[in-house]
């Protein structure tokens, strides 16, 4: 389970091509101080276990089956991409963003961007079976990061981001057209599912 507030802007190292996964290396000094092998990281918002840890270089490895591969936009990394970094949390981790489990319902992709002096306002195209979980004021994980959704329509979202989540996520720098992994409140799907039965 993790939060959404990323830790690190961590960068891919390494990708190789195992056929029906990946293994991925990846630099992150503040998520590996105190991992272990076996440790939950998220990844761009992806729940990945860490397989190799090296403290020292600041880096560590991680297996990514096809499955995650076909459902995240994680297929897409390559060595130099940036990353954002957020360990699992722990019973006494501050929940500054939401109940985030690092499991992507789909991609989804930025359709626009409008500055504003103090804020950016972000359009995101997502697949339109995941619209009926998204409310406007709601909770949505994009690339791992907690935010409040602005307006819902059939096929997009709107989010603010400040400047903090600018600079210090990988979503300052996605352009027009970039994938995105996205998460829904977990609480909305379960709603759902019940109220469907």
């Amino acid at each position: 389970m993790f939060t959404g507030i990323v830790e690190e802007l961590g960068e891919v190292a390494a990708v190789e091509d195992l056929g029906t996964a990946a293994r991925v290396t990846m630099g992150g000094p503040t998520v590996v101080a105190d991992a272990t092998p076996g440790d939950s990281i998220a990844v761009n918002g992806v729940c990945l276990t860490a397989v190799t840890v090296d403290q020292a270089a600041g880096l560590f490895t991680a297996d990514v089956m096809r499955e995650t591969l076909d459902r995240s936009a994680l297929g897409a990394l390559r060595p130099g991409d940036a990353v954002n970094l957020e360990r699992a949390a722990t019973l006494s981790t501050r929940l500054g963003g939401h109940l985030v489990q690092g499991h992507v319902d789909g991609v989804g992709r930025v359709l626009s961007r409008a500055a504003d002096e103090h804020w950016e306002l972000v359009r995101i195209g997502l697949p339109r079976r995941l619209s009926p979980y998204l409310v406007e004021k709601g909770s949505v994980a994009v690339d791992g990061v907690s935010l409040t959704v602005v307006d819902v329509y059939d096929e997009s979202f709107t989010v603010s981001l400040i400047p903090t989540t600018l600079r210090s996520t990988t979503l300052g720098s996605k352009r027009i057209g970039d994938p995105v992994n996205l998460e829904v409140d977990v609480v909305a799907k379960h709603v759902q599912r019940l109220l469907a039965g």
